[in-house]
Order: C-alpha cells, then sequence, then structure tokens
C-alpha cells in the first residue's frame, strides 16, 4: 500500500493512481555528463567518456519503471542529443523525438509554457534537458501526493543523467505549479 508522500518504486501503482486515460506523465531527463573543451561552444559540448557510460544505466531504469514515451522533446544541444540516443538504444523504443532549440534556452516559466503545449494524445512525455531548469522545473510542479525526498533533492539541483517522474491528471494545458505528483528521481550513479 503506498501513501501520498512515501517513495515509489518501479512497478508500483500508487492507490490513488488516476484513470490512465486521464493521467499524464512527464519525465525530465537531465542531459549525461559532458566535455568542457576550451574554445568549444556551449551548445556544442560533447557527451564525456563517463557521461556515455551513464546512458545505458538511465535508458535500463527507465525501461524498469515503465517509461514508454509518446514523445520526446529534446533540446538542440550536442550532449542532450547524443544522450537521448543512448539512453533510447538502452531503453528499447523509438518515440518520435523533436530536438528543439527553446528547451536549450528554457527557464522554467518558458518549459512549462511549451509543456503546456504538448499534444492532446501524448499521455508520457520526455523532456532532455540542462540545469538549473530540469530540476527547478520538478520543483516548481510537485505539489501534493509527491514523494518528500525527491522534491527535497529536485530544490537543491540533480546530478547528470538523472530523471524525475511527474504524474498530474487532465490536459497538459492545465498543468501548474504544485499540481503534479513528483513521483520518483533516479539517479545514474
Amino acid at each position: 500500500m503506498t501513501r501520498a508522500g512515501d517513495a515509489v518504486r518501479a512497478g508500483d501503482v500508487p492507490e490513488w493512481h488516476a484513470d490512465p486515460v486521464s493521467t499524464r506523465r512527464l519525465v525530465l531527463l537531465r542531459h549525461a555528463k559532458a566535455e568542457h573543451p576550451d574554445g568549444i561552444p556551449d551548445h556544442e559540448r560533447p557527451l564525456a567518456l563517463a557521461g556515455r557510460r551513464q546512458c545505458p544505466l538511465v535508458g535500463a531504469a527507465m525501461a524498469e519503471a515503465g517509461v514508454a514515451p509518446d514523445l520526446v522533446w529534446c533540446s538542440s544541444a550536442v550532449r542532450t542529443r547524443q544522450t537521448w540516443e543512448l539512453v533510447r538504444g538502452a531503453l528499447g523504443l523509438e518515440p518520435p523525438v523533436e530536438y528543439r532549440g527553446e528547451v536549450y534556452d528554457a527557464g522554467v516559466r518558458s518549459l512549462l509554457s511549451l509543456v503546456a503545449s504538448a499534444p492532446a494524445a501524448v499521455r508520457t512525455l520526455v523532456v532532455v534537458g540542462h540545469e538549473p531548469t530540469m530540476s527547478h522545473a520538478a520543483a516548481t510542479l510537485a505539489g501534493p501526493g509527491s514523494d518528500e525526498a525527491a522534491v527535497a533533492r529536485v530544490q537543491v539541483g540533480v546530478p547528470t543523467a538523472s530523471w524525475s517522474w511527474l504524474e498530474f491528471d487532465g490536459a497538459w494545458a492545465d498543468l501548474q505549479p504544485r499540481a503534479a505528483r513528483l513521483l520518483r528521481l533516479v539517479t545514474a550513479s
């Protein structure tokens, strides 16, 4: 039995879980560890070897948790593109992916506006982006029924290759601060 605020493990279905037809899932994935080479613009930074090692762990954890994206919005930066391609390979799914410059530039407010524009048919949306936006967005959306430890962690930032799983009931356009349940934060370490 899972109560509001309890940690939710892969495979658990909370008692309060709403009708799956109206439940939306938002997964916010921070890119894996990237290089910091001299003379390379931030947008063009590639993954480090450590980041390439993190990605299969992320994909396997998502698969184990049952993450099945209907759509992926990925920052246009090289490191996020590489992250998603390696995660996708380990996840074993080929959902539609859009590489979007507005995810690269997004602050929390603009990211939430973007998420609110997701197509109605999308039930699970994965956004691959950057810090501090990924953690701050999760913290902003986390409301009643969220895992307290996950909320505390996203409030101070998250490590590379970590992802937050949020759920809420209703349409994407209705998503507001504190309206989602932050069910878990998963790190690649």
